[in-house]
């Protein structure tokens, strides 16, 4: 159950963003929210949402122009409503590299070393296979492209006969998009580098 939900608060962290906006912005989507207690919530009940909504919240949160309240809340807010869009990391996940290494998990993470904690709550073996710099607004047509041709399992989460053939198609993706380098990015044992956004190969 907790696999298909997602915390308020992670999803925050995962965002950078404040706990106050990402409900603002919950409010304005009419999404409802469910208070559990996790193993990662130390017995406090903690407001969750479903993946899907936690997804309708990332477009939201991660577009090009919000409205007043998120605008001041935000650094990246340059006026008139405008926001640029946040930088981070794109990974793809094993979530049993051993029992079932072809189903895996992509998406956009602010912080891969949380999102890594957060999928380990519910798949403890989950391992890096490949991550890199990439910005919030590339996040769903790098998910079109190197899912095309797997199984859908989940909103994010896909079945392959191969993964060598998702790294490949990660990496051919991310050579054609613009480059940058941002210092706060940094994965799972991985040092820090002004490098573009190459994707670090975890195996």
């Amino acid at each position: 159950m907790d696999s298909e939900l997602i915390s308020i608060i992670d999803l925050a962290s995962e965002l950078g963003r404040r706990k106050q906006t990402v409900f603002k912005v919950i409010k304005r989507l009419k999404i409802e929210t469910q208070r559990l207690s996790t193993s990662s919530s130390r017995g406090q009940l903690v407001a969750h949402v479903a993946v899907d909504d936690g997804k309708r919240i990332r477009e939201e949160l991660t577009s090009q122009v919000t409205g007043p309240d998120e605008g001041a809340e935000t650094d990246n807010n340059i006026g008139d409503g405008y926001v640029l869009p946040q930088t981070g990391v794109f990974y793809l996940l094993q979530l049993e590299p051993k029992q079932d290494p072809g189903r895996f998990k992509v998406g956009f993470a602010t912080d891969l070393v949380e999102r890594l904690r957060h999928h380990r709550c519910s798949a403890p073996f989950a391992a890096v296979v490949k991550s890199g710099a990439c910005r919030s607004l590339w996040e769903r047509t790098a998910i079109d492209c190197v899912t095309d041709g797997c199984e859908r399992l989940h909103t994010e989460v896909f079945r392959t006969m191969s993964i060598n053939t998702v790294v490949a198609k990660c990496d051919r993706f991310f050579e054609l998009m613009p480059r940058f380098a941002d210092a706060r990015l940094k994965t799972p044992n991985q040092p820090d580098e002004n490098s573009q956004h190459s994707l670090d190969t975890k195996q």
